[in-house]
């Protein structure tokens, strides 16, 4: 991060307008905006769609300077309260660079989304301002209202029939909690320049490809330097993983040969990520892991 860290977003309230946005690839099915919209529009609030939220240019919402300009509209509005994104897939790391940050720390807003828009993540984070990793669905939707609305703190329990759950180790740690999906978080290595020393951090998979994906996605942290310092590791769903072998090592194998000698407490199961039901967690605020416990506990993203 740079410069002083902005105040917390403050806390929504009915009547604030949210802007869905598609920062990475476009929503397949309309029937998944509306979703989105009626969902957001139940809690009170005022939802809109941006102008280019349904482009399309290949597997992405359009083009960069479009995608930047929806993004842009909604940062400077003083009335747009929060962002929510319509879905992850592909493309959003071809706008950190063009994305001002300033915007951000003058008016701090929540973004909402994982999975690709990790990378955007890591703009937020240089600016100081929390997000929500998670989405507007499944089962935990209404944590995301209490998060944004209320501005409550989020207490997941480690899973123990996760694939990751046998990660976690003993002791326990405190830091902002910080992270998102493995890969985004690698690429961003080199493009976004944040710091995570002293911090928590959270990773999270869905396999695209074999092990060799999360191999080199966590070397690649790893050699740059950016998990120097940790206080700890949480570890989301790599659930897709489950049944997959590669010449007689797991996913398990490979995470525990990358994570293990950080000396650092490891808490695994936990639920977000790429799963039917992802639990919503704020990135960017002061966490505790409790790997005894199997807990983590997550301040409010909102004053």
């Amino acid at each position: 991060m740079t410069g002083a860290t902005p105040p917390l977003p403050a806390r929504l309230t009915p009547g604030d307008r949210v802007v869905v946005l598609s920062p990475s690839s476009w929503p397949e099915e309309r029937r998944h905006l509306d979703d989105l919209l009626a969902a957001l529009a139940s809690w009170g609030l005022r939802p809109e769609l941006s102008a280019h939220v349904e482009d399309r240019r290949g597997y992405m919402a359009g083009t960069v300077a479009d995608r930047l300009t929806d993004l842009h509209e909604a940062l400077r509005d003083p009335g747009v309260r929060a962002l929510v994104a319509s879905r992850g897939g592909c493309g959003a790391i071809r706008l950190v660079h063009g994305l001002d940050g300033d915007l951000l720390r003058r008016d701090p807003k929540p973004l909402v989304g994982y999975s690709d828009i990790t990378a955007l993540h890591q703009v937020w984070r240089r600016a100081g301002v929390p997000v929500v990793h998670g989405a507007v669905h499944g089962a935990h939707q209404d944590l995301v209202r209490r998060q944004l609305l209320e501005g409550a703190t989020t207490t997941v329990h480690r899973d123990p029939g996760a694939l990751t759950a046998g990660l976690t180790t003993t002791g326990t740690a405190a830091g902002v909690l910080v992270g998102g999906n493995l890969e985004m978080l690698a690429r961003t290595v080199g493009v976004v320049d944040v710091s995570w020393e002293g911090c928590l951090l959270l990773v999270e998979a869905n396999r695209a490809a074999g092990l060799g994906t999360v191999d080199r996605a966590l070397s690649q942290l790893r050699l740059s330097g950016a998990l120097d310092g940790l206080t700890g590791v949480v570890v989301g769903s790599f659930e897709e993983f489950a049944g997959y072998a590669d010449r007689g090592w797991t996913v398990l194998d490979t995470l525990h040969d990358l994570l293990d000698d950080l000396g650092v407490p490891v808490l695994g199961g936990i639920g977000t990520g790429h799963l039917d039901d992802p639990v919503p967690v704020p990135l960017g605020v002061p966490a505790v892991l409790d790997a005894d416990a199997g807990r983590l506990d997550v301040q409010p993203l909102v004053r």
